[in-house]
């Protein structure tokens, strides 16, 4: 796969080789896959492209019911969106002074040890910079 690229339907019957066309129409109407709408034609990104081979994975090795299916893509696209929230979060704690990011780590272990219970920030003790050298 190129990247960039939009395949028709056609191609990513080749490139998911375990894809019907039925199971394909089934998807978008369903709305689980939503391809580029063209004067062509449907055009499936490479991201579409992978969400029908996980689809199909999915749908062979667990014989998931269409609505399912949807919840499990659904829920999979969450993880994808906290995963790349996290990365900001954790780029942006990086840039902080050191005292910040050991205060947030003190804060985070703190609610970890409460079985997530959030922290007040009186619970947590201030840091102290002599304590980090």
């Amino acid at each position: 796969m190129t990247a960039g690229h939009q395949y028709s339907e056609d191609e990513v019957l080749v490139i998911v080789t375990t894809l019907t066309r039925p199971r394909l129409v089934a998807w978008v109407e369903s709305r689980i896959v939503q391809p580029v709408l063209t004067a062509q034609g449907p055009r499936y990104r490479e991201v579409d492209v992978a969400r029908l081979q996980t689809l199909c994975d999915l749908d062979e090795n667990f014989g998931l019911a269409p609505d399912a299916l949807g919840m499990v893509m659904s829920l999979m696209d969450q993880v994808h969106v906290m995963h790349a929230d996290l990365e900001a979060l954790m780029a942006a704690l990086a840039a902080e002074p050191v005292e910040v990011r050991e205060r947030v780590r003190t804060v985070i272990a703190t609610r970890l040890a409460h079985g997530g219970a959030e922290a007040s920030p009186q619970d947590v003790p201030a840091s102290n910079p002599a304590d980090n050298g």
